[in-house]
């Protein structure tokens, strides 16, 4: 695992807590020079930190992934300080306001669907030329299994919002295979961070969810963000297209 992404750059959104921040400090363990974006410049600058006290190699660039020239930046960004972008995690998202479809207000939805779906476009769009640059590269949306194999209450727009990453990943694998990029979409089940904060603080909610997992429990970040590092690195050289479940057997449980 120490070299599973050596020399490699790659761009995570979504950086500052959570799946993204776990997987910015477990891809630079395993070599990779990183560009990490978030919103919360304070918590995304205290993971860079780590990174480069451990000896890696992190430029911190706080955005916001709605913003359609953000995705442009954190490339150039890439290009210029480490040459080149090789792999990408896109990972930033939002939940929504939580009410049931009839009760969804426009506002709500086109949040929700300019943070999961539009900005994943945008970083696609932003990201492919520069992939092509060095030859090929890997492109990793973080979907989940609401929208996929389940949904629960009031996630109307985020179900939406993350089944069109699907759509978007087989695009992009059916238009650039030959060109040597691959995108697949991640799709997590529960997972213990910051998007879920009732499972932090509630045992009554965490264990609900946990009940809906044949493993009957909830994720940890790292536990995903092992998964993503698989799909950046040459040990998924032959994965593309692909919705990849690392749902704790989310999908199958029914007891």
């Amino acid at each position: 695992m120490h070299n599973l992404l050596k020399d490699k750059v790659i761009i995570i959104t979504g950086a500052s807590s959570g799946i993204g921040a776990a997987a910015a400090l477990l891809f630079a363990k395993a070599g990779a020079r990183l560009v990490i974006g978030a919103r919360s410049e304070g918590g995304l600058r205290n993971v860079a930190d780590q990174i480069r006290q451990a000896g890696g190699a992190a430029c911190a660039v706080p955005g916001d992934v709605t913003d359609p020239s953000y995705a442009f930046q954190m490339v150039e960004i890439a290009k210029g300080e480490f040459g080149g972008l090789d792999g990408a995690l896109n990972n930033a998202g939002t939940m929504g306001a939580g009410a049931g479809v009839a009760d969804t207000s426009a506002e709500d939805w086109d949040t929700v669907l300019a943070t999961n779906l539009t900005a994943s476009f945008h970083a696609a769009k932003a990201q492919i030329p520069a992939m092509l640059e060095r030859g090929g590269g890997s492109i990793v949306f973080t979907g989940s299994f609401i929208g996929y194999s389940a949904t629960l209450p009031g996630m109307g727009p985020y179900a939406a919002s993350k089944a069109g990453l699907i759509g978007l990943a087989q695009a992009i694998a059916v238009e650039s295979g030959t060109d040597r990029i691959r995108a697949n979409v991640l799709m997590p089940g529960g997972t213990l961070t910051a998007l879920v904060p009732d499972a932090l603080t509630n045992p009554q909610t965490r264990s609900f969810i946990e009940g809906l997992h044949a493993l009957k429990r909830m994720a940890q970040p790292e536990e995903i963000a092992n998964a993503a590092l698989f799909l950046l690195s040459d040990l998924s050289s032959f994965v593309t297209g692909s919705a990849m479940l690392v749902d704790g057997g989310n999908s199958v449980s029914k007891v």
